[in-house]
């Protein structure tokens, strides 16, 4: 899909085994769909939002009218990029880089979840760095930043394996109960040591001015 009004459509980011991109409604559908599935098991809770505490029916809504905002509701000095990760030609989770005043800043911030059918198998890992790709090679960001419950080590490894560094801790409010959560930071020098994904990036050269880069 392409659109004279909203280039980031066509935005592609490539990787050995996934391909990122703006989902139109009928890949929306279908990401909404592996959310409905199940991201984590029931008894744990990864996010600080617990957007998963719904039934499935309401969880896929959730996602399908979250990306859409994400388009609505998308500024220079504020945006959210949120990327629906195809594995094989099929939606198995989604990649979000997001950063506020990055024309000044050069700061960019990840979130992602993948389906449960389709974790530990190095996903997280390959779309993160595609994300960080764009972020740092494509933008000219600085750093990164990413934050995990301290329980929560798949997360963590993601970051550690990529070159994050620990960035201090922090106590948010989850289900009515404090967590522990480790921010984790990456600068430019650090990417570029541990940088070890192949990534492409098609069609961001009519995007830029989106992303105040």
């Amino acid at each position: 899909m392409t659109s004279q009004h909203w280039p980031l459509y066509g935005l592609r980011l490539r990787t050995p085994r996934l391909e990122l991109r703006l989902p139109d409604l009928e890949l929306l559908d279908e990401l909404a769909s592996v959310a409905a599935a199940g991201v984590h098991p029931a008894a744990e809770m990864p996010f600080t939002v617990p957007w998963t505490d719904v039934p499935p029916a309401e969880c896929g809504r959730a996602v399908f009218q979250h990306v859409l905002a994400t388009v609505a509701n998308w500024s220079t000095r504020d945006w959210a990029l949120s990327l629906a990760v195809l594995h094989e030609g099929r939606a198995v989770g989604r990649q979000d880089v997001m950063a506020k005043d990055f024309g000044v800043t050069r700061e960019v911030s990840t979130g992602s979840w993948l389906g449960l059918a389709h974790q530990g198998r190095g996903i997280g890992t390959e779309m993160r760095a595609a994300a960080l790709h764009l972020a740092f090679a494509g933008l000219g960001a600085r750093a990164a930043a990413s934050a995990a419950m301290t329980d929560n080590p798949r997360s963590l490894g993601v970051s550690r394996r990529l070159g994050y560094l620990p960035d201090g801790l922090e106590v948010a409010a989850v289900r009515g109960a404090p967590v522990t959560l480790q921010r984790l930071r990456l600068d430019r020098s650090r990417w570029e040591e541990f940088r070890a994904v192949d990534v492409t990036v098609e069609g961001l050269g009519g995007c830029l001015e989106e992303f105040d880069a």
